[in-house]
């Protein structure tokens, strides 16, 4: 089973612009998610495409492998998977630039830390501070927060420090979940 980071996007009734939002699932192929992202965002009315996916293996120097629970195998407690939305803006353009990243941490605030230091914040003018954090960032989660129901119960994600890993492919494009 593998880690997928997935981001969907549609428009919805009565919106201008489409809408976007990140899906994180276990499973063996994109089509294993087909269901569950309906289910994840209904008011989509199931006119929902990916824009891109990644099957997560590598994050900074360490491995990511999704393991059964109760299979016999250690998980590092020292350190977890977090998913960081960053905002700012640019001078001159009429949006907010988001960047999507994941960030191997001990804990909220190092991955906060970590976030800070990454090339999106040399590209930007501002950052903006979010209220319910106070940090800038949009939004912060722990990965395994983020998993449908019956993934958090059924597995686990392992993380070892590794070196030498290819980077995760990400792959970009309009992919109609009626074709998968």
């Amino acid at each position: 089973m593998k880690l997928f980071m997935i981001l969907i996007g549609c428009k919805p009734k009565n919106r201008r612009t489409e809408q976007h939002d990140i899906f994180f699932g276990i499973g063996n192929e994109l089509k294993d998610f087909v269901d569950p992202i309906k289910d994840f965002w209904p008011e989509a009315d199931g006119k929902i495409h990916i824009d891109a996916y990644r099957i997560v293996h590598k994050i900074g120097e360490y491995e990511i492998k999704v393991t059964e629970r109760g299979n016999g195998q250690a998980v590092d407690s020292e350190v977890k998977l977090f998913f960081v939305n960053l905002g700012g803006y640019k001078p001159n353009e009429f949006d907010e630039f988001h960047y999507k990243e994941l960030i191997v941490a001990s804990s909220l605030a190092k991955a906060t830390e970590k976030a800070k230091r990454t090339v999106f914040w040399k590209h930007h003018s501002s950052a903006h501070i979010d209220d319910k954090y106070g940090l800038d960032v949009d939004d912060i989660y722990e990965i395994e927060d983020l998993l449908l129901p019956h993934d958090k119960e059924q597995y686990s994600i392992q993380i070892t420090p590794k070196t030498g890993l290819e980077e995760d492919t990400i792959a970009n494009g309009y992919f109609k979940l009626s074709a998968l």
